[in-house]
């Protein structure tokens, strides 16, 4: 069995401008509106390349090209429907966001990999941890809502002295 592309640490966006493109083909195909403020804070995550946390973000929507005049609500609202339709993620240990590796599906829980040395953060798509979290949780009689996991550590770059912005 292939392994899926989240599974490989060296998948994630690396295209900002096609990243939105394909969430602007899921919005479409979902019947929802990818408004011009909503969409640059999405190609903003994406080119973060690595976690952006919410003031760095409204920093660089006020300072950059793109809808400029934003203020925190707009910003904040946007974030709400980027993450309420699984176009990315927060990160809730160091409250920031990350592009999600496919946008064309649902919302959805993913373990993530985060690096305490570069803040590099790997998305893994692996539903046996899911599943294996999900069924704990009811065998215990609780009833999960939401899934958040986050294994902070050091990645392979870091860890072999070769990253270069750790």
């Amino acid at each position: 069995m292939a392994a899926h592309a989240c599974t490989d640490p060296k998948h994630h966006v690396h295209d900002g401008p096609a990243f939105v493109a394909a969430v602007e083909r899921a919005c479409r195909d979902r019947g929802l509106r990818l408004t011009p403020i909503r969409a640059h804070v999405l190609g903003l995550i994406a080119d973060a390349g690595q976690p952006l946390k919410a003031y760095d973000l409204l920093d660089r929507v006020r300072g950059g090209d793109g809808p400029g005049a934003a203020g925190p609500p707009t910003v904040y609202r946007a974030l709400d429907f980027l993450l309420a339709n699984g176009f990315i993620h927060k990160l809730q240990s160091v409250n920031a966001f990350v592009a999600c590796h496919h946008p064309s599906t649902a919302q959805h829980s993913v373990p993530f990999l985060i690096c305490d040395a570069c803040h590099a953060a790997v998305e893994l798509e692996d539903s046996k941890i899911v599943a294996a979290l999900d069924e704990r949780a009811r065998a215990l009689g609780f009833r999960p809502r939401a899934q958040t996991l986050e294994v902070h550590g050091t990645c392979a770059d870091c860890a072999a002295g070769t990253s270069a912005s750790g």
